[in-house]
């Protein structure tokens, strides 16, 4: 039998794990790609904390806020000129909520929101029909398509009400 040395131990035994980047050169990392609600960053952050330094998180992103790389305003405003296109204001304002933003902070947006709305349902309505309703059955799929996009039933009502015939 071979006769081992300190070496050929060396080689067998696991390699520890490189660390990886700090939390917050993840958050930064996170943030230069596009804007992050405080929520989700910590959501994305979470399963990189130290569990012997649960408080690390916090202040991470409390330090994040001060400095001006993370902000809610900033993220709301940043999904609304992404989304709000061809969506409704109550889909628009589910999103947001989904993001962990709370009705108090998105009063402003809600009420840019539906001042433009007939706006972007008739764009919406023009890129995907451009045509009165034939029928019944059309008008009903044309409001159909239109709702799901999250517009009120108001605006749905003021667009096609002038098709009727």
């Amino acid at each position: 039998m071979a006769a081992f040395d300190d070496d050929d131990f060396e080689q067998l035994a696991p390699k520890p794990k490189r660390p990886g980047p700090s939390l917050k050169a993840r958050a930064i990392a996170f943030l230069s790609r596009r804007e992050h609600s405080r929520f989700e960053l910590a959501r994305k952050l979470s399963p990189h904390v130290d569990p012997n330094n649960p408080d690390q998180l916090n202040k991470l992103l409390d330090e994040l806020e001060a400095g001006n790389w993370l902000s809610n305003t900033r993220f709301a405003q940043s999904l609304v000129h992404r989304r709000a296109g061809g969506r409704g204001t109550a889909l628009v304002m589910q999103e947001l909520r989904q993001h962990g933003l709370d009705d108090d902070q998105l009063v402003e947006i809600r009420q840019q929101l539906q001042t433009s709305e007939i706006e972007r349902a008739t764009e919406a309505w023009q890129k995907k029909f451009g045509t009165p309703p034939s029928d019944q059955k059309e008008h009903a799929r044309q409001l159909r398509f239109l709702a799901s996009r999250g517009f009120s039933p108001q605006c749905l009502r003021q667009i096609l009400a002038q098709y009727k015939e």
